[in-house]
């Protein structure tokens, strides 16, 4: 009952969510994982798709879509199977319905099946492990993996570096870097609106906020602050409990004549909501257009929702304390303030009790601190205080606080907090520190390896181990263990194995986002998520009870409509297609796999696509995670395939980015899906069909074109096999003879052109201007390339360029000119600097990044002058990329004098491109 109140004081306090920060991306903001030196070879996978290796067998009736982790009867032991819910059953549920666009990544994951009171949650004990046998409890004794800095615990996951993130299409850049800026699965939550409106809450920052519900503000945005009237129905259903629904009518945007948009939110006491809307032709209705008030609320449940027993739904009153109650609920789990624990462990230390006794910090610790935040005098502190002593500094005179994004973060340092002489115990800081769900422990050289069995604390789920290394000068660097409670999930920013980090801002920057993150993934641990649960089924159980009129869902006053019977309504059918122009995510239920099928063994993933205005995303339906994510906007092509006579029955390739490609299947039944599939990536996206080329070669074995490194078609024989076969200037080759061509390398595809039997490709043809098709993030730089960092005697030398390319959409301006200009100096330089590498660094100079005495950083960030045959490659690598930034000059100066009125390019432009 302690931890109910402390959560309903929790979320009674928070305070409404600062103002969003405007921010302008630029495409030469340093890339965070360059700036902490992360290593450039592939990380070690997880055991996400090792774990589904097994195979399937046959699934002769459809089963349920499994329960959340928690929510599920005990189960007696056995050994790990492959799911069994295969992507054809009948979903069933109002979530599942066509015409429905969903808001947010939770809605698509909404069941009602999971709302149902035969399935309740249960707290758990320390560590907030989900309900499991207890003999599966007993046979778990961690991961085993451990190192100088942590030991394997029971029930606890441990994160060395060298993780991997499950998920389909996780590819590298050229040269192997890592595209670090690539959103990651965790952090995908709103679908329907553009990507860049949630994540400028990065602000300066390069690292993604995790498993947070940004969806949750849809109530706050589309209802409570519009002004406008809506509606509100609530009741206590039989099977489901209390629910509580929101309606409200909108015109859509951009139509030319009354077409509305009906939004709709279904809360129950489930965490996750169903939130999207419906268009008013999608909706079966004899009645349609008979009145200007549109459709009752009861039609669009029995239409969208039919297992909900609409009698129980009563009209909500008018109280103000509705719509303030309805907010608080949407936004139970949106916290944008944090406090984390920070423990001091010195040398020869391991236990609670030794690091809750440091009366006083060490040199190291206070520079750690330094770097961590801002010190702070609590008497009259105003800001967030995390339960600190504000008025009489009972809790200590000063503490540690910083702003990271969106978030106040308050930190529980154990120095800083009461010491009290002859107590082992340390209660006034335990007090403080043991209701943190995140620790992060400082180590400094010496100190024994930690484990979380020497903390005593049923709230403390996450602990970030830091430990120095020459400490208090200019080579500072920090090693980092992460331990987690075995139910939470794996959040990043991750780290590459046997990482140190240098003392720097982005180290911070760095930490900060692991420690949100941390606590936001924690959130998910089924501790939490029952007493969340709890608490919301009280307010939903208030709002039925005291905040309802006598008006059922039958008699509503707005949005009329005929009583029609039941059976005709079943005959009735909605405007083909009208759902395809919603703004929401649609949903198909499909089997996914990755592109390069060694990433999964060629297993398919049982998955929902969902495909909106602004996304695409593809949910493994077993884990409920997001394992594939891409703007709309980097989708360049496609390739259909919906004959069910074919190899591998109807499928669907979508090329994104650089052409890497998602592979899709149905069921041979459901080939008509890939046809809507295909039209709504038509309406979304910029690309276009893909097409099958087989060039013949000439006479002296040549193929008759020639394409750059990207894979665009640069020059084409005339009236060669190749233009004549279909192939255009400019179209992008995508894959070469079966392989996708991002993953050959400049050898593997010569290879290909001059001994394969027959010369395969898959192009995507360029768009009506004849240009080539480019992603967004090709348009504007996805290409980041690392500099050299050399370390001595007070030299520190840092240098990161970035490479990009125009959008092509765009009108000539002088910041085009200037953007041109700017990216030519920066490849002279990356040229100047790779002549003069070879002089000045040799593997034997201590000085060099190559001599082993060097950090990890310093020989995994030169890639330039690794090696005489690197460097050849670079050079050649950089100077087509030169040659494309003089092609780029050349058209936009063409199109320049077609406008004249424009601004004029910067004077010189040209010698300096020369």
């Amino acid at each position: 009952m302690q931890s109910d109140d402390l959560f309903l004081r929790k979320f009674c306090r928070q305070r409404p969510r600062p103002p969003l920060a405007t921010v302008n991306f630029d495409s030469k903001r340093d890339d965070p994982f360059l700036l902490l030196g992360l290593h450039a070879t592939p990380p070690e996978p997880d055991g996400f798709f090792r774990a589904l290796s097994a195979p399937t067998g046959e699934t002769p009736k459809p089963a349920k879509p499994p329960k959340p982790e928690g929510l599920s009867k005990k189960a007696k032991p056995s050994p790990p199977q492959i799911p069994q819910p295969g992507p054809y059953d009948n979903l069933g549920g109002g979530a599942w319905v066509r015409n429905f666009a969903h808001y947010d990544v939770q809605s698509i994951l909404f069941d009602l099946l999971e709302a149902t009171p035969s399935s309740p949650s249960q707290g758990g004990g320390s560590g907030g492990g989900a309900v499991e046998d207890p003999d599966q409890c007993l046979l778990d004794e961690g991961d085993g993996n451990d190192n100088e800095l942590l030991l394997s615990c029971p029930h606890f996951r441990n994160e060395m570096g060298g993780e991997e993130r499950a998920g389909l299409g996780n590819t590298q850049g050229r040269g192997c870097l890592w595209l670090s800026l690539r959103n990651p699965n965790d952090a995908v939550s709103v679908l329907e609106e553009p990507r860049e409106s949630h994540v400028q809450q990065q602000g300066k920052s390069n690292y993604f906020i995790e498993h947070a519900d940004l969806g949750a503000h849809y109530y706050r945005k589309y209802f409570y602050m519009k002004g406008e009237y809506h509606q509100n129905f609530f009741g206590i259903d039989d099977r489901l409990g209390p629910v509580a629904i929101s309606f409200r009518r909108e015109e859509k945007e951009g139509s030319s004549g009354a077409q509305y948009n009906y939004r709709i939110i279904f809360r129950t006491t489930e965490l996750k909501t169903l939130r999207g809307s419906i268009l008013e032709e999608s909706v079966p209705s004899a009645a349609r257009h008979t009145t200007p008030r549109g459709l009752s609320p009861k039609r669009l449940l029995e239409f969208i929702i039919p297992e909900l027993n609409l009698h129980c739904l009563r009209l909500a009153s008018t109280s103000p304390k509705v719509r303030d109650t309805l907010l608080k609920l949407d936004e139970q789990g949106l916290n944008f303030q944090r406090k984390v624990g920070v423990m001091y462990c010195r040398a020869g230390q391991s236990s609670e009790e030794d690091m809750y006794n440091n009366e006083s910090s060490g040199p190291a610790f206070e520079e750690f601190l330094d770097l961590l935040g801002e010190r702070v005098k609590l008497k009259g502190w105003e800001k967030y205080r995390a339960q600190l002593d504000t008025k009489t500094d009972s809790t200590g005179i000063q503490s540690l606080y910083t702003r990271y994004q969106d978030y106040e973060v308050m930190f529980h340092v154990s120095t800083m907090l009461p010491y009290t002489a002859n107590n082992t115990q340390q209660l006034l800081r335990k007090r403080h520190i043991g209701n943190d769900i995140v620790t992060i422990v400082f180590q400094e050289p010496g100190a024994l390896p930690f484990t979380p069995k020497a903390i005593r604390s049923h709230f403390q789920h996450v602990f970030i181990i830091i430990q120095v290394e020459k400490s208090c000068s200019d080579h500072t660097y920090y090693r980092v263990a992460v331990t987690r409670s075995k139910d939470i999930p794996l959040f990043g920013p991750l780290f590459p194995k046997g990482a140190r980090f240098p003392r720097s801002p982005a180290f911070r920057d760095f930490l900060l986002a692991k420690a949100v993150n941390a606590e936001n993934a924690a959130e998910k641990a089924e501790k939490f998520r029952s007493m969340a649960t709890r608490t919301r089924q009280e307010y939903l159980k208030d709002l039925a009870e005291n905040y309802v009129t006598t008006t059922p869902i039958d008699s509503s006053t707005k949005f009329p409509l005929l009583s029609l019977g039941g059976k005709r309504k079943d005959k009735l059918k909605g405007a083909k297609g009208a759902e395809l122009h919603s703004a929401g995510a649609l949903v198909w239920a499909v089997r996914a796999t990755s592109g390069n099928e060694e990433e999964t063994g060629g297993q398919k993933l049982p998955c929902l696509l969902g495909v909106s205005a602004e996304s695409v995303v593809l949910i493994e339906r077993y884990t409920r995670r997001v394992v594939f994510n891409c703007c709309c906007r980097d989708v360049i092509g496609w390739k259909a395939v919906t004959d069910s006579r074919a190899i591998g029955g109807p499928c669907l390739d979508i090329f994104y980015e650089r052409g890497e490609a998602v592979s899709i299947s149905v069921m041979d039944s459901q080939a008509e899906e890939i046809r809507e599939m295909v039209q709504r990536l038509e309406l979304v996206t910029r690309g276009c069909e893909a097409r099958e080329v087989t060039p013949l070669r000439d006479g002296v074995g040549q193929p008759g074109f020639l394409m750059s490194e990207e894979g665009f078609v640069t020059d084409l024989q005339r009236f060669g096999y190749a233009e004549s076969g279909g192939l255009q200037l400019g179209a992008r080759v995508v894959r070469l003879c079966g392989h996708a061509l991002v993953h050959l390398g400049p050898e593997e595809r010569a290879r290909l052109l001059r001994t394969a039997h027959k010369i395969h490709i898959t192009v995507i043809p360029p768009d009506e201007n004849g240009k080539p098709r480019r992603s967004e993030r090709g348009e504007r730089g996805s290409e980041r390339w690392m500099g050299i960092e050399e370390s001595g005697e007070g030299r520190h030398i840092e240098t990161l360029f970035s490479l990009s390319v125009l959008s092509e959409n765009t009108d000539s301006s002088e910041e085009e000119w200037q953007s041109i200009a700017d990216l030519a100096a920066a490849c002279r330089g990356i040229l100047e600097a790779l002549s003069q590498e070879g002089k000045k660094t040799s593997a034997g100079d201590p000085l060099s990044p190559l001599h082993p005495s060097q950090p990890w950083w310093s020989d995994r960030r030169v890639l330039l002058c690794a090696a005489p045959w690197q460097e050849k490659e670079d050079k050649a690598v950089l100077q087509a990329e030169v040659q494309s930034l003089r092609q780029n000059n050349q058209r936009l100066q063409e199109e320049s004098q077609s406008t004249v009125s424009q601004s004029a390019p910067p004077a010189g432009l040209n010698h300096v491109l020369s």
